[in-house]
């Protein structure tokens, strides 16, 4: 799974959310030909974005080459069930990568396009947001 090997702040405060925002940087394909666009805001956390890499390379069996283009940084916390209020900020349960609308997720190249576009698809299905396959 991925997440950052040190942090500045332990920590972060959550942020007001962006709901009706669009992505502005990570909106262009990069790398490959094809590749997997958010159609909705969501936080993808490091297991959603793993389970999703390894339907990809599960489809198309060590053929191509697939870039991840987020990486979970923000900490999301939480306090155990039956805790009282006050007593401080929960304890760092794991990362999430806010994602807007737009945002290119996952880029392939190396195979075909209808290789390509169903293990794009199969990687969607893993994750708790719409998405789009786009191509060059």
């Amino acid at each position: 799974m991925l997440f950052p090997k040190r942090v500045k702040f332990r920590k972060w405060q959550r942020m007001a959310t962006r709901r009706n925002l669009r992505e502005t940087r990570g909106t262009a394909l990069s790398f490959g030909a094809f590749g997997l666009k958010a159609a909705e805001a969501c936080w993808v956390n490091s297991k959603q974005i793993e389970s999703a890499r390894k339907a990809m390379t599960h489809y198309i069996q060590r053929g191509g080459k697939i870039w991840i283009r987020i990486f979970p940084d923000k900490p999301i916390t939480a306090k155990p069930p039956e805790v009282t209020m006050g007593g401080g900020k929960g304890d760092v349960q794991g990362y999430v990568f806010p994602v807007l609308p737009g945002r290119i997720l996952f880029e392939m190249d190396g195979v075909p396009k209808n290789v390509a576009e169903a293990a794009l698809k199969r990687a969607g299905a893993k994750l708790p947001i719409r998405t789009k396959f786009v191509s060059r």
